[in-house]
């Protein structure tokens, strides 16, 4: 009765891994191999566009004031578009980046692009004040593959739904599989957990192996890449995730609200003093980011990046007129499912183990992309031969 009812359990798990497999195949592969692309981006990106993210260190000379820079770009982008936010990567050989980004108020389709007005980077030689590059990121290859990764190229909030409840479903996938693939025996467990090929192991039970082994193996690492891939789909989990790492409580940080003192007399924005105090206050970042003053009344936003501890871990705001310091906030002073929260990243992709997490990563996703296509093939090697009368392809021997 025991062994009937266990049968039974394991039939039904199968029939559930089969046609969710089925459901959520095309978009699990999709986002799984853009996933697998995008793992070393930053590695391409250095390579593939080098000239404009890389600068030649004169011998002799200081470089411009960034408000010369920003000038620079601004002309680039023209008046109607200005500049949002500035980019600063800290080495002596690498370019100034000045960001714009507007959203259509009423799209005119279901497409990512559709939803953008303008997405343009303009990359300045801090020393010569030249413009480098002027790039629309709206069809970049870097951002087609991100937005294809994360919201299957469509509007986000139709394909980021979408993309969160196929991994939902992978998830499930994952767990499903491996109640499929647990041995009952030494024997079977030692068939399970490597490829014992010979010459004339056929294509099949090859297909076979590669998705009960890799699926096996790339399992943990990559319950770790959906879950964390599951708090940018849904709000609800990024909440819970906070509420767990919070000790089962919600805590909520105050937000000040930093607003500059308006001068009698118009002035320009004090970017230079700003700069300058980042670089004082922390030389080592990576990076440092400046967020432009929405209206008259707005600070400057500013983070600083490259932490060891967090990708960002200070921020400071500033009044627009005369560059007073107004205020400041720092990781550190963060709650606990905040600081959690901001390793998502670096989780999702691999970067918190350096380049090894992100090979782990790579190899992770492209195993997951994988999983789709041999199940598939699996399912329909047995309808197939079902309706021909044939024995399915795991009762043949290797």
């Amino acid at each position: 009765m025991k062994k009937r009812l266990s049968l039974n359990l394991k039939k039904l798990v199968g029939q559930i891994h089969l046609w969710l497999g089925l459901a959520s195949g095309l978009v699990v592969f999709i986002v799984s191999i853009t996933g697998c692309f995008y793992a070393f981006q930053e590695e391409l990106q250095s390579i593939f566009y080098s000239n404009r993210l890389s600068v030649k260190v004169p011998e002799t000379g200081e470089p411009l004031l960034l408000s010369q820079t920003l000038e620079a770009a601004q002309t680039a982008l023209g008046h109607d578009m200005a500049v949002q936010r500035i980019h600063l990567e800290n080495g002596p050989d690498k370019s100034f980046a000045f960001w714009h980004r507007t959203q259509n108020m009423v799209p005119n389709g279901i497409w990512y692009w559709n939803q953008i007005k303008n997405d343009f980077h303009v990359f300045v030689n801090p020393y010569t004040g030249e413009v480098l590059d002027v790039v629309d990121r709206k069809f970049e290859i870097f951002n087609f593959i991100l937005s294809m990764h994360v919201s299957l190229l469509l509007d986000f909030k139709v394909g980021i739904p979408i993309v969160g409840w196929a991994t939902i479903i992978f998830v499930v996938m994952l767990i499903t599989g491996l109640v499929l693939w647990w041995p009952k025996t030494k024997n079977i467990l030692r068939k399970n957990i490597w490829f014992r090929w010979k010459p004339t192991t056929k294509w099949k039970r090859k297909n076979y192996d590669l998705h009960n082994i890799l699926g096996f193996y790339s399992m943990f690492p990559a319950l770790i890449i959906a879950l964390t891939g599951m708090v940018w789909a849904f709000s609800w989990f990024n909440e819970s995730v906070q509420w767990v790492a919070n000790g089962w409580k919600h805590v909520t940080k105050e937000r000040k609200i930093y607003e500059s003192k308006t001068p009698e007399v118009a002035a320009d924005l004090p970017l230079d003093k700003v700069y300058k105090e980042l670089r004082i206050k922390h030389p080592d970042a990576k990076a440092y980011q400046i967020y432009m003053p929405g209206d008259s009344k707005s600070a400057i936003r500013t983070r600083v990046m490259g932490h060891k501890r967090s990708p960002a871990f200070a921020y400071y705001y500033f009044d627009q007129y005369n560059g007073q310091l107004l205020g400041e906030s720092y990781w550190k002073d963060n709650p606990v499912g905040e600081k959690v929260r901001s390793y998502n990243y670096d989780l999702h992709t691999g970067k918190i183990g350096g380049i090894v997490g992100k090979t782990i990563a790579f190899f992770v996703s492209m195993f997951s992309a994988s999983l789709p296509v041999t199940g598939f093939l699996i399912w329909y090697n047995r309808t197939f031969k079902k309706r021909r009368g044939v024995k399915s392809f795991e009762t043949i021997n290797a």
